[in-house]
């Protein structure tokens, strides 16, 4: 697997602070940030490497990993449990006094060719070193998290999506519904193994963009609807946009300012429920009239002297 420097990422050196990196993120995010580069697919590649280097760098305990073992990091707990392995009493010394691990345990770090690591031998000295050399069997590949970012309407569909995650072409069905902030998990299509070890998985987060006409609360959609002050008082019907189209709203007489209407079944698609959907919350918006002409003005004087 490649190197990958995160500090480099991010443009801020080793003994950057949280709040450097913190600000460091922040600033790069807003200019890769897709929303404001819909057409560079190059700026959507740059911010993927950005929020994959900020997830790392701003955990304390990730960092001190990646600083310790680079593109490694995520094996450390690996790597230290065979460096304990390899300094106990009965794992061996190599010193007087101390015999070397059994081939039975000494199998354990051995590859399919043989060979041992560079890493391996960085750690241990490898086999031409002082003989306690360590293998695995194989390790597991990195995670790979990725951000895809969608309208509200399009959430609303199930549709195929192109990402390109770190030169890869990646296609997804994305199932209707899907929620601002939730994750799916494509198992296999993270980074590649060692040694023969499995892939890692592939974790792909939504951010679902606001909407200029729908508000979205689980699987409701609120809609703020103008409504005419003859119509409030009168009564009538009334036209209102739903994610499917329009549709004729009967308004009782006397309708109040703020008035809330719930249009059953004409919210949102419940994930992976297909036929299922939330409820269209309608508030109404009553427009007082302007621009009145004076006979106008005169019919509203007689009407509050009645």
């Amino acid at each position: 697997m490649a190197f990958i420097d995160y500090y480099q990422i991010l443009g801020v050196d080793k003994n950057a602070s949280e709040t450097d990196i913190k600000k460091a993120y922040r600033k790069l995010a807003r200019k890769h940030h897709p929303d404001m580069n819909p057409n560079d697919p190059e700026a959507h590649k740059k911010f993927q490497a950005i929020n994959e280097a900020n997830e790392v760098l701003s955990n304390p305990e990730k960092r001190k990993k990646y600083d310790q073992y680079g593109e490694h990091w995520q094996h450390a707990d690996q790597y230290e449990e065979a460096r304990r392995q390899q300094q106990s009493p009965n794992g061996g010394t190599g010193g007087a006094g101390g015999d070397f691990w059994s081939s039975a345990d000494f199998s354990n770090f051995r590859g399919g060719s043989g060979e041992f690591s560079d890493f391996f031998e960085s750690l241990f000295g490898g086999p031409g070193g002082d003989r306690r050399g360590s293998r695995s069997n194989g390790f597991r590949g990195q995670d790979i998290h990725a951000e895809l970012h969608l309208a509200l309407r399009d959430a609303a569909q199930t549709h195929k999506q192109t990402l390109d995650v770190n030169g890869r072409k990646i296609r997804i069905t994305v199932p209707a519904g899907i929620a601002d902030g939730q994750t799916i998990k494509l198992a296999g299509q993270g980074g590649l193994g060692a040694n023969g070890g499995h892939a890692g998985d592939m974790y792909i987060t939504f951010r679902i963009a606001e909407d200029m006409v729908f508000k979205r609360l689980g699987d409701d959609l609120y809609v703020t609807e103008p409504l005419s002050l003859y119509t409030a008082v009168l009564g009538g019907a009334q036209t209102v946009d739903t994610l499917g189209g329009k549709v004729k709203v009967t308004v009782k007489p006397e309708t109040q300012n703020g008035t809330r209407v719930r249009l059953k079944g004409k919210g949102f698609p419940v994930y992976k429920k297909e036929g299922q959907f939330g409820d269209l919350m309608v508030t109404f918006n009553v427009l007082i009239p302007t621009g009145l002409t004076d006979q106008q003005k005169e019919l509203f004087t007689q009407l509050s002297k009645l």
